[in-house]
């Protein structure tokens, strides 16, 4: 059973979610909270596999809430909740540990489908999405010296997955199995100091890797 935490200040918008998620038989609203203080409440006591997080909140924001969350043992994964399609608050999330972001509009089906892939490791940007919001927003920097580290091959198989593409995606377009898109994707992450796949697309985007 995958417990869920569910943060905003919209008492609706938190009942229609609560239906949602717990009509289904492998997930769980484990509690709610209104903003960002009794959101850190919440995690502290209940210990959710993944929070959903409005960004905009009174009393304290979701930037602020995750932030906090992020710094305490083993945190849940968050997953911020945004009315706009390009936010610079959601990118600042992801850059400070978020596993993503979903519109609040967004299809109930992929809704459901995201809040399972955070809880397996992925992460819920849409490509698109993606490459317009760091486009927009990123600082461009000097390439860093930890991605030199990279092989040619790591290289190319780091350029496919700051595209968006899956494990099986790239095994498809490289003629490789998904077992070594894989190690691959682990030895880069490494070498980059990255935590997951989310980080490298943000690292991609900052340093103007991304093609």
């Amino acid at each position: 059973m995958i417990s869920v935490a569910l943060v905003d200040d919209q008492a609706l918008f938190r009942a229609g979610i609560r239906m949602l998620v717990d009509s289904q038989p492998d997930l769980r609203i484990v509690g709610e909270a209104g903003d960002g203080h009794e959101a850190i409440a919440l995690v502290a006591r209940e210990r959710p596999d993944i929070v959903l997080m409005d960004i905009r909140m009174p009393v304290m924001d979701g930037l602020e809430a995750t932030a906090e969350i992020l710094k305490s043992a083993d945190p849940p994964k968050i997953v911020m909740l945004t009315t706009f399609d390009l936010d610079e608050a959601a990118a600042r999330a992801i850059r400070q540990g978020a596993s993503g972001f979903l519109l609040k509009d967004a299809d109930p089906e992929f809704l459901l489908a995201a809040i399972r892939g955070v809880y397996a490791g992925s992460s819920v940007i849409a490509a698109s999405q993606t490459r317009e919001l760091f486009a927009q927003h990123a600082e461009r920097k000097r390439v860093p010296a930890q991605y030199e580290q990279l092989t040619e091959r790591e290289r190319e198989i780091f350029a496919l997955a700051a595209r968006g593409l899956s494990n099986g995606e790239i095994a498809g377009a490289e003629f490789l199995s998904e077992a070594t898109v894989k190690t691959h994707i682990s030895r880069i992450l490494a070498k980059l100091q990255l935590r997951d796949r989310v980080q490298l697309v943000v690292f991609a985007y900052d340093h103007g890797l991304a093609g």
